[in-house]
């Protein structure tokens, strides 16, 4: 888990690259930028604001021979050996990155790489690379006193509520390519930046193996619940695989399935479908691994337990725990109306 409120700039560098492919230009500044109070707080909302609204999706350097090979990994090992090597080292981040600009699609823009010391990384102070690019240029209006009239002026410039692209590099894991946080909010050229510049693979710590096991069992519910019980059984089945997640520090599946699966019937049907399913999800030979709770509070988050009726009934079953669902919420069939029902008990209406 990462927090980046008492992280600080120690120093940062601007350059501009265009795009290699229509032979524009690239602009490195001979000097690394001075900050001050103001340009600092700005920049910090700047860069940090994607980082703390997104999932936690962590990454690592990699090479197909090795991760020595991988240029950024080569530059910024160089940066936290020795931090005074910032401004120099990240024009070669820069010259890296305009090489990769080879797709027409591609747009230019400001690079600016950060060194960056006290981020909070699972609790732990660590230093970090920070590269950051801004791409899409947007018109503000601007105001100008003329005589006795005031006067409009249209300019251009980035958007600070939104960062195109960056990537935070911590200083920890060397050996494995350290660890790697990615935002990209530009669709258009995805490959650009993760693998042509970055060049990362997915890192399968406790967090990834979380977060992809409970949306496994999100479309073993879909998939094989469902139809094989109802709705209900569905929704239930979720809510107790996540309790199951969110009351343990360890994962041990045949535990979970014991516990989570009520109908034995479903063990086997479970298993076949992670056979089938599993590497989708990266889960295929995963079955024990320590709990990340930030995962678990996220896919809690998503679970719709929700019951849509062909009457244009909604039902929300909003319980932390399943056994009050199965309480509170009776399913039966009516033989006089040829219809399903359900029946709800309460003591009273809550007021909305």
């Amino acid at each position: 888990m990462i927090n980046l409120y008492p992280t600080q700039i120690e120093s940062i560098s601007l350059h501009r690259i265009g795009n290699k492919n229509k032979s524009e230009a690239i602009f490195l500044s001979a000097e690394p930028h001075v900050l001050n109070d103001e340009t600092t707080g700005l920049l910090k909302e700047y860069f940090f604001r994607p980082f703390r609204e997104k999932e936690e999706n962590y990454y690592h350097l990699s090479n197909e021979v090795d991760v020595e090979f991988n240029e950024v990994y080569k530059i910024v090992s160089e940066i936290f050996s020795e931090p005074s090597s910032t401004h120099a080292n990240s024009k070669k981040l820069a010259t890296y990155l305009y090489e990769q600009s080879n797709h027409p699609h591609i747009k230019s823009g400001e690079v600016y790489v950060a060194y960056l010391s006290d981020v909070l990384l699972d609790n732990v102070k660590v230093d970090a690379v920070g590269i950051f690019k801004s791409e899409l240029k947007h018109d503000f209006l601007q105001f100008e006193e003329k005589g006795g009239n005031l006067d409009i002026v249209i300019q251009q410039g980035i958007n600070i509520n939104k960062l195109d692209k960056g990537c935070l590099i911590f200083n920890v894991n060397k050996e494995e390519g350290y660890k790697v946080l990615s935002v990209d909010s530009n669709r258009y050229d995805t490959k650009y930046w993760l693998e042509n510049f970055l060049g990362v693979d997915v890192l399968s710590d406790d967090n990834f193996k979380t977060k992809n096991y409970l949306k496994f069992c999100q479309n073993f519910a879909k998939d094989v619940v469902l139809p094989a019980e109802d709705k209900q059984q569905e929704v239930l089945f979720m809510n107790r695989a996540v309790n199951h997640f969110a009351k343990n520090d360890a994962f041990e599946e045949t535990d979970f399935l014991n516990e989570v699966i009520e109908n034995p019937e479903l063990i086997p049907e479970f298993k076949h479908y992670k056979v089938e399913k599993g590497p989708k999800y990266s889960i295929e030979d995963v079955s024990t691994f320590d709990i990340a709770n930030k995962a678990v509070s996220d896919a809690r988050k998503k679970i719709k337990n929700v019951i849509n009726l062909d009457t244009n009934i909604q039902i929300k079953m909003d319980f932390i725990n399943p056994e009050s669902a199965e309480k509170f919420v009776e399913k039966g069939w009516d033989e006089e109306r040829q219809m399903y029902y359900y029946l709800v008990y309460f003591n009273k209406e809550q007021k909305s």
